[in-house]
C-alpha cells in the first residue's frame, strides 16, 4: 500500500461521517483520480481477508466501518453505559489537585471560592483522585491516580503542562497555593 492510501486510510479512520471523493482529494492536496486509485489499493488490501474492518461507499462517500462479522461483539462492547464527560466543577477540581497534590477539600473550595464536595466526591467516584492521608487539621488530603494520568496522556505527574505557562511570573511559582486561596477567598467574598 502507498504513502497516499495509508493517508486516505487514516482520513477515514478519522472521520465519523463519509467522506466524498473531492473532500479526500482536497485534504490530500491531489487529484481525484489518484484518491479513487488510492481506494482501489484499500479496497484490495481490506479484500485480502483477516481484518476486522472494510472500506465502505455510502451516503456519497467513503468509510471504514466494522466487518460484519464482528456485529454481535461491537453491540455488546457498545451497550456498556458511557462515562459521562467531566462538568467545569470537577475540571476545576482536578486541575487544582493534580498541580497541588495533595490538597484538601476545603483548601479546593477555598480555591474556587465555592463549595466542591459533589466534584470532589464525583472525581473520587471515577477514580480520578484517591486519598492520601490526614492535614494536620484533620482533613482528608486528596492526589491523582493512575488512572487520572492513563486518560490524560501522562507518564507521570511530571508530564502536567508548566505552571509558568500559565502563570507570566516564574519566580512566583512557589507562592501558587497561596496565591490560589487568596483568588478564592476574593471570588467568595465578591459574590
Amino acid at each position: 500500500m502507498n504513502d497516499l492510501a495509508r493517508i486516505v486510510e487514516a482520513l477515514l479512520f478519522l472521520s465519523s461521517d463519509p467522506v466524498p471523493v473531492s473532500d479526500l482529494a482536497d485534504a490530500c492536496e491531489c487529484s481525484e483520480g489518484e484518491i479513487v486509485e488510492a481506494l482501489a489499493r484499500l479496497r484490495e488490501h481490506y479484500a485480502e481477508g483477516y481484518r476486522g474492518v472494510v472500506l465502505r461507499e455510502l451516503a456519497g462517500g467513503f468509510t471504514l466501518a466494522t466487518d460484519p462479522v464482528a456485529e454481535r461483539a461491537a453491540r455488546r462492547l457498545l451497550a456498556k453505559p458511557r462515562t459521562p464527560p467531566l462538568t467545569q466543577a470537577q475540571a476545576e477540581c482536578l486541575a487544582i489537585v493534580a498541580y497541588l497534590q495533595p490538597v484538601s477539600r476545603p483548601e479546593i473550595a477555598r480555591i474556587r471560592g465555592v463549595s466542591s464536595e459533589s466534584a470532589v466526591s464525583t472525581l473520587l467516584e471515577r477514580g480520578l483522585i484517591s486519598e492520601s492521608g490526614r492535614s494536620q487539621f484533620g482533613a482528608v488530603l486528596y492526589r491523582s491516580t493512575d488512572l487520572f494520568q492513563k486518560l490524560f496522556g501522562l507518564g507521570d505527574l511530571g508530564g502536567l503542562p508548566d505552571v509558568a505557562a500559565f502563570d507570566p511570573s516564574p519566580e512566583e511559582e512557589g507562592d501558587l497555593r497561596e496565591r490560589l486561596l487568596r483568588a478564592g477567598e476574593q471570588r467568595a467574598s465578591s459574590t
